[in-house]
C-alpha cells in the first residue's frame, strides 16, 4: 500500500542540533511531537519534530503584509519566498540493505543468521539534502512500538494519525518506572490504566501501596461527576485488597484482608526515618542503637513498658527515686541521657498507639502478602483513615523491607539450589518524593531496590507530581518514564535525568496538553514519543475484562509484512 506523501525534504543539520526540513505542505498539518520518517538510500530514519519556524529568502516579503497583493502572486510567495522549516530530532535508524541486489541477498543471510544488525539502532550518519520526509503510518509505529500480542499494551496513540503505540510490559517491569505529572493532570487514571494492563498480562506480581484509597474500589471522578471502576472491580479475586488494623473498612467496603504490624517488626532505622515527622533530635539515634543492644529485636516491646518519671520511695536513702521500671533507670545503665530517652518514649508512643500495630498480630502480614502475590495475585494495600506521612513512611518501609528480603531468600536459592526463579514483583508508591528524597534514598527500602536494577526480581513504579524531589541518582535508574504536563523547569529537568535529547524534549514536555497526552521515554520504549492517552472508561473495561476491543487504530493503512518488503525488499 502507498506509504503517505512527503511534507517536506532534508535542508541541513546534524546529529547534534537535528534535521532541518523544509515543510511542502501548509504548516496546520504538522505540530510538535510529530513522528516522521526519512528515507535516503539503504537507511531510514525516525524521528520527533522538535520545533517549527517561519523563513524567508528575502526579509523584505516577510515584514510587508502581502494582504494587498493579488491571490496568485500571495500564493506563489507562500511556500517559496515564505516558508516553513522544521526541527527534526532523529532518534532511530533502520538498515534497509545495500541496493545491489546480490549484496542485498547476501546481507539478508547475515541478518537471519544475527551476524548483521538492522535495527532500529540509534542514529549515527545523515542523510543526503532534499531527502523527503513523510509522516510516520501505522505499520512504522508498529515497527518501533510493537504490534498487538502478549504483553503489548496500548498505552495511547500518536497525536495526529491515531495510530496505536504500545508499551511491552515485560520489558516494562524488568527495571523500576515512573510516572509523573502536575496534581489535577490525571496521574491516578494513567497509573490505574498501567496496573490494569499489567495484571491483566500478568507480566509482574503487583503490590500497590494507596495511600489516597483510589484503586482497590470504585471511585468517583470529581471532575465528570461519573463512576470509576477500581481494580478490584476488574479483576475480582485477582485482586486482594487490604487495609490497615483489625475491621478496617475501606471506602465502606470490607477488604478481602486486613494487617497489623507487630513491635518486632520495628527496627532502629525504621524509626530514624521517621526523623522529621516525629522531630527527633540527633541525640534519637544513639538512643535507638543502645535499646537494640539491650533488648534486640524486642527493644520496642520493652521499651514502651518501661514508664517515663516512676518513681518509688526508697526507706534507706528516705526519698523518692526512680522506679526499677522507670526510663531514667534504664537510661543511665546503658550510658544514655535520661532526658534523651524520655523524649523519644514520648515520640514513640505516636507509632505504638496506633491500632494496628500490636505486640503479638493474629498472622505474620509479611507471609500473607507474599503467599497471595506468589499465588497469582495481586494485592493493594489501603491506609484508611491512616492516611498521614507518618503512617505512609512507616508502613510501606517496613512491609517492602521485609517482602524485598523474601525475594531476595528466593532470588538466591534459585541461583545456588536451582529453584524456580520468583515471580517478578512491582511496587507502586504513590507521593514517591517522601520516600525517596536525597535525605532518605538511600536508607529506605525503595532506594535500594531502585538502585538495585531488578538484580531480586523486584521493581518499582514511582508515582509523583514532583520528581524535583526524588533523588537524582533513583531518577536516572529509572527505565521507563511516563510523563503527563510538568509546570515547573525543577520538575521537567528531574524528568529527562540521564536522557539522551533533553534539550530537545524540554519544550515538547512543557506544552503537553493536560489530562489528555502523556509523553513515553527511557528504557521501555525504543524512543520517546508524545501520545493521546487512552481513556479510562467502559471501553477500556470491557477491554480488560475480556469483552472485546484492543486498543488497535481504526486507521490500518500497511501491514508490518509490507514495511518489511519496503525495508528489505
Amino acid at each position: 500500500m502507498q506509504q503517505p506523501n512527503p511534507i517536506g525534504y532534508i535542508i541541513g543539520g546534524g546529529l547534534k542540533e537535528g534535521f532541518r526540513i523544509r515543510l511542502t505542505v501548509p504548516a496546520d498539518q504538522v505540530q510538535e511531537g510529530s513522528f516522521v520518517v526519512c528515507d535516503n538510500g539503504r537507511f531510514r530514519y525516525f524521528g520527533l519534530i522538535t520545533d517549527l519556524q517561519l523563513g524567508a529568502t528575502d526579509p523584505r516579503f516577510a515584514d510587508e503584509k502581502s494582504d494587498r497583493l493579488q491571490p496568485a502572486i500571495q500564493q506563489a510567495l507562500l511556500g517559496k519566498t515564505l516558508f516553513t522549516t522544521l526541527d527534526m530530532y532523529p532518534t532511530l535508524l533502520m538498515d534497509r540493505g545495500p541496493d545491489d541486489p546480490s549484496a542485498l541477498f547476501d546481507w539478508q543471510e547475515r541478518v537471519e543468521r544475527g551476524l548483521e544488525n538492522p535495527g532500529p539502532k540509534p542514529v549515527k550518519t545523515v542523510p543526503a539534502h532534499h531527502a523527503p520526509v513523510r509522516q510516520a503510518d501505522e505499520a512504522d509505529v508498529a515497527a518501533i512500538f510493537g504490534e498487538d500480542g502478549p504483553g503489548m499494551f496500548v498505552v495511547g496513540q500518536t497525536i495526529e494519525q491515531g495510530y496505536p503505540v504500545r508499551l511491552d510490559l515485560n520489558k516494562f517491569v524488568k527495571r523500576s518506572s515512573g510516572i509523573f505529572g502536575a496534581t489535577g493532570t490525571g496521574k491516578s487514571f494513567l497509573t490505574r490504566m498501567v496496573l490494569a494492563g499489567l495484571m491483566q498480562a500478568d507480566a509482574a506480581a503487583a503490590l500497590v501501596f494507596d495511600m489516597h484509597n483510589e484503586y482497590g474500589f470504585d471511585d468517583l471522578d470529581s471532575d465528570k461527576g461519573t463512576r470509576v471502576h477500581g481494580l478490584k472491580s476488574l479483576f475480582g479475586q485477582k485482586v486482594q485488597v487490604a487495609a490497615l488494623g483489625k475491621g478496617a473498612l475501606v471506602r465502606g467496603h470490607t477488604p478481602d484482608f486486613t494487617l497489623e504490624l507487630a513491635l518486632s517488626d520495628f527496627k532502629g532505622s525504621d524509626i530514624e526515618l521517621l526523623g522529621e515527622a516525629l522531630n527527633l533530635t540527633d541525640t534519637a539515634s544513639v538512643t535507638l542503637n543502645a535499646l537494640q543492644r539491650a533488648f534486640d529485636e524486642d527493644w520496642f516491646a520493652e521499651f514502651m513498658k518501661l514508664v517515663p518519671g516512676a518513681m518509688e520511695y526508697d526507706a534507706g536513702q528516705d526519698k523518692m527515686v526512680p522506679a526499677a521500671n522507670s526510663v531514667e533507670v534504664w537510661a543511665k545503665a546503658n550510658n544514655v541521657h535520661p532526658k534523651a530517652a524520655e523524649a523519644l518514649h514520648r515520640k514513640l508512643a505516636r507509632i505504638h498507639d496506633r491500632p494496628y500495630v500490636v505486640e503479638k498480630p493474629a498472622g505474620d502480614p509479611v507471609n500473607a502478602i507474599v503467599d497471595k502475590l506468589e499465588n497469582g495475585r495481586h494485592v493493594i494495600l489501603c491506609f484508611g483513615e491512616y492516611d498521614s506521612d507518618l503512617d505512609y513512611l512507616l508502613v510501606s518501609n517496613i512491609l517492602t523491607r521485609r517482602i524485598r528480603q523474601k525475594w531476595v531468600e528466593k532470588t538466591e536459592r534459585h541461583k545456588t539450589q536451582g529453584e524456580a526463579a520468583p515471580r517478578p514483583l512491582l511496587i507502586a508508591i504513590e507521593e514517591a518524593h517522601k520516600l525517596l528524597n536525597p535525605h532518605l534514598a538511600r536508607q529506605t527500602a525503595f532506594g535500594i531496590i531502585a538502585r538495585e536494577l531488578r538484580k531480586y526480581f523486584v521493581t518499582l513504579l514511582v508515582v509523583d507530581q514532583r520528581p524535583s524531589g526524588i533523588d537524582d541518582e533513583v531518577m536516572s535508574q529509572l527505565g521507563t518514564r511516563i510523563t503527563g504536563w510538568l509546570g515547573d523547569e525543577d520538575d521537567i529537568r528531574a524528568v529527562l535525568t540521564g536522557l539522551a535529547g533533553r534539550e530537545q524534549l524540554r519544550g515538547m514536555l512543557a506544552r503537553l496538553q493536560e489530562k489528555e497526552e502523556v509523553l513515553l521515554l527511557g528504557w521501555g520504549v525504543k524512543m520517546p514519543i508524545p501520545v493521546r492517552s487512552r481513556r479510562y472508561d467502559e471501553t477500556f473495561y470491557n477491554e480488560m475484562k475480556g469483552r472485546g476491543g484492543n486498543g488497535r487504530s481504526a486507521f490500518t493503512e500497511r501491514s508490518l509484512d509490507e514495511l518489511n518488503e519496503d525495508l528489505f525488499g
